[in-house]
């Protein structure tokens, strides 16, 4: 992921980074100084939105879509390819390939303890 998404998900947590990326993935969003009572809150839950206003008060951040995390999030909840595309607006194909080139993972940046380092 990067740089941003990583010091979003530290600061939201996964479950946060999830509402946020749902909500505004792909976007410019402008995050209020004082997010209570704001549309933001009510998209990403109040802690959420206090935590992004404590960040990055009154400035505007470019929320990454973080394809990879949502698909690996929607897999582990048991949803199909099919399921993912669609919410993801990929093809099946899209998904597979999203899934065969990321990187195996056990929860967040942990690597699978089966694979082996090939180089």
């Amino acid at each position: 992921m990067s740089e941003l998404a990583d010091e979003l998900m530290d600061a939201l947590g996964e479950d946060g980074f999830l509402a946020l990326t749902e909500a505004h993935g792909g976007v410019r969003l402008y995050v209020p100084k004082d997010a209570s009572g704001s549309q933001l809150s009510s998209e990403i839950g109040s802690d959420s939105a206090a935590r992004l206003s404590k960040l990055f008060p009154g400035g505007y951040i470019r929320v990454p879509l973080a394809r990879e995390f949502r698909a690996r999030h929607y897999r582990q909840r048991g949803d199909s390819n099919a399921a993912i595309a669609r919410r993801l607006g990929l093809t099946e194909t899209g998904v597979d390939k999203l899934f065969s080139r990321s990187p195996k993972t056990v929860g967040r940046g942990k690597k699978d303890p089966r694979q082996i380092e090939m180089f």
